[in-house]
């Protein structure tokens, strides 16, 4: 299992000492959440801060955007370092021209389904996308509960991926635990993202060690 930790749970007054500290865990990735406050009910960190990260953070940088019109900010996202960037399905009208605009600028390409978005939906592009993050939660908010049919989603989008042949890797935000994250790499998730889980825990490289061992 592949786990990205959520900086969205990290300390902002003290975010060099958590991005330091995640780099000396066996963390994969470190997830961003990028918040508008119009396609989500919060704001959270833009590409001042990004960028800032990237400076000090020796792993991948999995940057999420739950803004509008994402398909305005490919290049800021690619100048701040981003391996991955995660758009929105509900969010961006013309999808695959975006996906292609994404890897063009050298990017990895992943899209994000909304607890209510069906798999189904990605049924036309899953196989251009080098990952698909399920919320398993709503989005805006860390420390939110797990929502269960998210277990049914992951199967149903695995069954989809054999399918239609895509390479893409399942990511799951939201309510991940030891208790979830087991059940989610048994539906078939390929990475965990976890913020409250891991940033709240007294060994957070300890946390992110037994998320990978599930």
């Amino acid at each position: 299992m592949l786990v990205s930790p959520s900086l969205l749970s990290a300390d902002f007054g003290n975010l060099q000492a958590d991005v330091q500290r995640m780099n000396n865990t066996e963390a994969d990735m470190l997830h961003i959440d990028i918040m508008d406050g119009v396609f989500v009910p919060n704001i959270s960190m833009g590409f001042p801060v990004l960028k800032a990260i990237q400076k000090h953070a020796t792993k991948p940088l999995d940057v999420h955007l739950m803004i509008v019109e994402p398909q305005k900010y490919i290049s800021q996202v690619r100048d701040c370092g981003a391996e991955i960037m995660n758009i929105h399905q509900e969010a961006c009208i013309h999808l695959h021209r975006t996906v292609q605009e994404i890897k063009a600028a050298g990017m990895k390409a992943a899209v994000t389904l909304n607890p209510s978005t069906p798999v189904e939906t990605l049924t036309d592009i899953v196989a251009e996308l080098d990952m698909v993050l399920l919320m398993s939660v709503n989005p805006g908010f860390g420390g939110q509960k797990f929502i269960p049919n998210t277990l049914n989603k992951v199967a149903r989008l695995r069954k989809l991926i054999k399918e239609t042949g895509s390479t893409a890797l399942i990511e799951i935000d939201g309510g991940v635990n030891l208790e979830t994250g087991r059940q989610l790499a048994d539906a078939g998730a390929d990475i965990l993202v976890a913020g409250s889980f891991v940033f709240n825990a007294t060994d957070p490289a300890a946390v992110i060690k037994e998320l990978k061992n599930l």
